[in-house]
C-alpha cells in the first residue's frame, strides 16, 4: 500500500475527519504500509496537502471529500469569505479550539478546565468538551469574585497546586478588549494569559494594548498572541512527542 493510501484508509477509519496530530499516531497502524523516511510526519503532512480526494477543514483539521456532506451536516464547516461570520461557523471555531487547548493541557499534566456554558458543546469527534477537560468546576483558588471572573475564560490550565497556570481566551470575532478586560481584573495572579485568534487579528490586538487602560498588561509583557496555526503547531509537535520512547 502506498503511503497516501495508508493515510486515506487512515482518515476512513477515523470516520472521514482527522487531525493531522491524530493521523500521525493512527497511521502507523496499517501494516501494510512502509514508512522508510526519516521525516515521515513531514510526509503525512504534505500528503493531506496535496492528495486529491483530501480537504482542509481548519488549520491541522483534514477530511475526506467523499464524506464532505456528512462532515458538513454535524456542522464541522470550512471557512469561507461568505460564512466567516455565521453562527455555526462561530461555535464550530471556537470549541475546535478549546479541544485543542484542552488536550495540549493533558499532554502537559495540566488539569484543565472550560466554562460550563461550553461543557456539552462537541469537538469535532463528536466528544463533549466536558470529556476533554479534566476539572467540573475551579478549584477554589482565590476569592468568590475572583473565581466568578475567571468562571467565563475559555479554558484555563492548573497547575498541581491547584493554581491557575494559563487562561486563554479565544476571539474569532467578537472584541479583544472584552478578554483584555478579563486579564486586568485577573493580572495579580502569576499566571499567563493569551489571546488565541487568527494572525489577521494580531494588528487589533496590538492597537487595544496601546490603550492606557492597558497599560500595566503591556507594559508588564503579560499577555501574549497565539495564533491558530501556531496553537496547531505545539498540538502537532505534542501529539509526536508521544510517539517516542523517551522524551528529554
Amino acid at each position: 500500500m502506498k503511503q497516501y493510501e495508508a493515510v486515506i484508509e487512515t482518515l476512513d477509519r477515523l470516520g472521514g475527519v482527522a487531525t493531522l496530530g491524530e493521523l500521525n499516531r493512527e497511521v502507523f497502524k496499517i501494516k501494510d504500509c512502509e514508512w522508510k523516511t526519516k521525516t515521515p510526519f513531514a510526509s503525512i503532512r504534505r500528503i493531506v496537502q496535496v492528495t486529491k480526494g483530501i480537504y482542509k477543514i481548519k488549520p491541522g483539521l483534514y477530511g475526506l471529500e467523499k464524506y464532505r456532506k456528512q462532515i458538513e451536516d454535524k456542522g464541522i464547516l470550512v471557512e469561507t469569505e461568505k460564512n466567516k461570520d455565521s453562527d455555526d461557523v462561530r461555535k464550530f471555531n471556537h470549541t475546535y479550539y478549546q479541544g485543542i487547548l484542552l488536550i495540549i493541557g493533558k499532554y502537559h499534566n495540566m488539569q484543565t478546565f472550560i466554562p460550563d456554558q461550553d461543557k456539552n458543546k462537541r469537538f469535532y469527534d463528536g466528544k463533549r468538551l466536558r470529556e476533554l477537560s479534566t476539572l467540573d468546576e475551579q478549584p477554589h483558588y482565590s476569592y468568590p469574585q475572583m473565581l466568578k471572573r475567571s468562571s467565563t475564560i475559555d479554558a484555563i490550565w492548573f497547575n498541581e497546586r491547584d493554581m491557575p497556570h494559563s487562561f486563554f481566551e479565544i476571539e474569532h470575532s467578537t472584541d479583544i478588549q472584552n478578554s483584555l478586560l478579563k486579564f486586568i481584573d485577573l493580572q495579580d495572579f502569576y499566571v499567563r494569559m493569551a489571546i488565541v485568534a487568527d494572525v489577521k487579528r494580531r494588528p487589533e490586538f496590538e492597537a487595544k494594548m496601546r490603550f492606557h487602560a492597558f497599560d500595566d498588561l503591556r507594559l508588564n509583557k503579560r499577555v501574549s498572541f497565539l495564533t491558530y496555526d501556531a496553537l496547531i503547531k505545539q498540538y502537532e509537535m505534542e501529539v509526536e512527542k508521544q510517539s517516542f520512547d523517551f522524551i528529554l
